[in-house]
């Protein structure tokens, strides 16, 4: 079986993993919470670098390094499988996930941020409490 994810690890990447069907299933405040909770729970386990995080209504973005000998493809897979048992929603998740390697952190993370924004959720991303530009979420800080 050939690696679909090539990059794995030591780089900054920007991961969206979107919902089966694009089914809104983190409009309910409490699905969206464990969302984030998943992700540090994850992280405990299989330790990682988080750098900023959205949990929108159809899918995630995360920007994150994982040191080796860790790898994406094994922190979303527990993060997907732990997510979907935890809200207990099955299928909750499309099969693949969508990963790019970064050359500018800044702006990927105000991208980030911003989507909720675009999306018309919010007037000013600091105001969405499911992401990390909201200020209520550990997060290690990008050195710039």
């Amino acid at each position: 079986m050939t690696q679909r994810h090539e990059t794995q690890n030591e780089f900054t990447m920007f991961v969206t993993t979107n919902t089966y069907k694009r089914n809104p299933f983190f409009l309910n405040d409490s699905h969206a919470h464990e969302a984030i909770e998943q992700i540090y729970r994850v992280q405990e386990r299989m330790p990682f670098i988080l750098y900023g995080f959205v949990i929108m209504p159809d899918h995630c973005h995360f920007l994150l390094n994982v040191p080796e000998p860790g790898s994406v493809s094994s922190v979303i897979r527990m993060y997907k499988m732990g997510l979907s048992f935890q809200i207990g929603i099955s299928p909750l998740w499309q099969k693949r996930f969508y990963n790019k390697v970064i050359n500018n952190t800044a702006k990927t993370l105000r991208y980030i941020h911003n989507n909720p924004v675009k999306a018309g959720i919010c007037e000013n991303q600091d105001k969405y409490k499911w992401s990390s530009a909201s200020g209520k979420w550990d997060i290690t800080p990008l050195s710039w």
